[in-house]
């Protein structure tokens, strides 16, 4: 893997550049600490949403309805860190179903860094539902290192909320009627202290995000693959009346992987 931008050091979390931290041109495989200061939170304070999703040639977001066919080692690699660095990963209904998420684990890699930020052990996982159509049963709600969350809106239908909270999941309420309101998700996170965001989609859920001018940064990786066919972009929905301008952060490459990082232009 090597940066093409900055072609300078990655910094790490304190403003300085990592001692061992590669340069433009080195063209190696990077080590966990090292991606985890390319990847660092800004440490201005405040909650900071961040999406992180993969994409071909020809925009297509996923590949057999999933995303893994489209990634490769080095992606998945960024993937675990930067789950490592947030304090909740938040992801739709479908996409949990889809991608079969399971509770995040701890990983003893990012330990002392979690613990020095005063982070617990993993992220929590926040679902995205408001029907709360889901199997509670299962271990991502029913045996979860980190409780998981579900944002729901104030109308979920009553057995599904008792099912809910009897399966040891906190109901987060973002909304009115079933509908989630992504600013106040954003809100209630955070007031949980839960300031490190991390979003994986789906594109419907990435679109809500978008058009309500939330999301901070862009992690994208760039496949060098096309697929043609009719898969969903990163993002869907309803479009913005006028484009959010975002600026390039960072791009590192591997195989023809690039993985991108923007940041939103702040006023």
């Amino acid at each position: 893997m090597r940066s093409l931008f900055p072609v300078t050091h990655p910094t790490s979390a304190t403003g300085r550049a990592a001692d061992n931290a590669p340069t433009g041109q080195d063209d190696r495989e990077w080590t966990v600490d090292e991606l985890a200061d390319a990847y660092a939170y800004p440490a201005s304070g405040g909650s900071w949403l961040r999406a992180n999703m993969v994409s071909t040639l020809d925009g297509a977001a996923q590949h057999d309805g999933r995303s893994q066919g489209i990634s490769c080692a080095s992606d998945m690699r960024i993937f675990g860190t930067l789950r490592g660095l947030a304090d909740v990963v938040i992801a739709g209904a479908e996409t949990v179903r889809s991608e079969g998420y399971r509770p995040a684990r701890a990983r003893d890699v990012f330990a002392a860094r979690r613990e020095a930020a005063r982070q617990g052990p993993a992220p929590a996982i926040a679902v995205v539902s408001g029907s709360l159509d889901l199997d509670f049963s299962l271990p991502l709600y029913a045996a979860p290192l980190v409780p998981t969350l579900v944002l729901t809106g104030a109308d979920a239908p009553a057995d599904r909320l008792r099912a809910a909270r009897e399966a040891g999941v906190e109901v987060v309420v973002a909304g009115e009627g079933t509908r989630v309101d992504p600013a106040r998700a954003v809100a209630e996170l955070a007031a949980r202290g839960l300031d490190r965001q991390l979003t994986e989609g789906g594109p419907r859920l990435l679109g809500q995000f978008v058009a309500a001018g939330v999301l901070d940064e862009l992690c994208l990786t760039v496949a060098p693959l096309l697929t043609a066919g009719d898969a969903q972009r990163i993002a869907g929905g309803p479009p913005v009346a006028v484009p959010e301008r975002f600026a390039l952060a960072s791009l590192l490459e591997e195989e023809g992987f690039l993985f991108t990082r923007y940041r939103r232009i702040r006023s």
